[in-house]
């Protein structure tokens, strides 16, 4: 691959999930450049191509600069009327603290042009990673999934033999298709962690995954062939049980805060309380009379001596715990 008069360089997508790969030499001109792209995979007829937020890592761009000049270009871009190939323009933003930004930045067009947003606003699609959902805005969404199409070229005797032989593929596809819904209220509090793993399920397996949390109570539906429907239905049901059994877990820590409270001894002389799922090991380890119980103080590992209360650390080092139950004071 040659460097272009354009200023950037065009190779195969390699194990990316992608046909190119344009590489662009960074000269600060991030608006002239986002355009020269978009103008070249139209002229190239690409359906679609996905940016990062360009310059802002060793060039040292602010972001909301960035995020103008870049979305500019897209505008006047997705305007043209001469455009027909093109129809997908993505921004990954991998960093949060730019999410703001570019956010803003697209929210200022839409605001300043109402009558033609939705023309372009129509073609960009912002994929954000790592960024948690609030409660307040919740969204149904569907994870992006490459489908392969396959084609069939049916050749017959006579067009009611072809019309019939049709009807028999569509009838076998339709009964390898099935559908699965989750309904929990746990899935409303699905994290990054969560979103990872149902990715990695719909990658591996032959399924459609849709999070539907509109509604109430909160639905994951799984769609595709019977036997991976079955298998990722069972792991996103262990998920939303894992969910549960830690809120239940955390829930029982809370009352037992209240009730009795284990300290060891800081820097300063003072005792300091432990967290309160560390709080809840102590106390049930004590109720059981068990002698020993691992914990970690400051990200270091100790072992607590029930009987004496006292807490040692691989290197010898001990600290003094204390056991106060609320009617006692603090």
């Amino acid at each position: 691959a040659g460097l272009s008069e354009n200023g950037f360089i065009t190779t195969q997508g390699g194990n990316l999930l992608c046909s190119k790969i344009i590489h662009l030499i960074t000269d600060n001109q991030v608006k002239s450049q986002v355009s020269k792209v978009l103008h070249e995979c139209e002229q190239r007829m690409y359906k679609s191509v996905a940016f990062p937020a360009i310059g802002t890592g060793q060039a040292g761009l602010s972001s909301a600069k960035v995020a103008d000049e870049m979305l500019d270009a897209i505008v006047e871009f997705a305007r043209q009327k001469s455009v027909q190939h093109l129809q997908a323009i993505k921004i990954v933003i991998f960093q949060t603290n730019m999410l703001t930004d570019f956010y803003e930045s697209m929210k200022k067009r839409e605001d300043s042009d109402s009558s033609t947003s939705e023309s372009w606003l129509s073609m960009f699609k912002c994929k954000l990673i790592s960024v948690k959902q609030s409660s307040e805005k919740k969204k149904s969404m569907i994870l992006e999934k490459k489908v392969n199409l396959v084609t069939f070229q049916i050749c017959g005797e006579s067009q009611e033999k072809v019309d019939a032989t049709e009807s028999w593929i569509k009838d076998l596809i339709l009964k390898e298709q099935f559908e699965s819904t989750i309904s929990d209220e746990a899935i409303e509090n699905f994290d990054e962690t969560q979103f990872a793993i149902l990715e990695d399920l719909q990658r591996g397996k032959q399924v459609t995954i849709e999070i539907l949390n509109k509604l109430s109570p909160p639905q994951i539906k799984i769609s595709g062939i019977s036997r991976d429907v079955c298998s990722v239905s069972l792991e996103v049901q262990e998920m939303v049980q894992e969910i549960k059994s830690t809120e239940e877990e955390q829930s029982k820590a809370e009352l037992l805060s209240n009730l009795v409270e284990w300290r060891y001894r800081g820097s300063n002389n003072s005792f300091v309380a432990f967290d309160k799922l560390t709080n809840m090991q102590l106390e049930h380890a004590k109720m059981a009379k068990k002698p020993y119980l691992n914990v970690r103080i400051k990200k270091k590992n100790y072992r607590v001596d029930l009987n004496t209360l006292k807490a040692t650390d691989d290197r010898g080092k001990t600290k003094i715990l204390q056991r106060v139950t609320k009617d006692e004071g603090k």
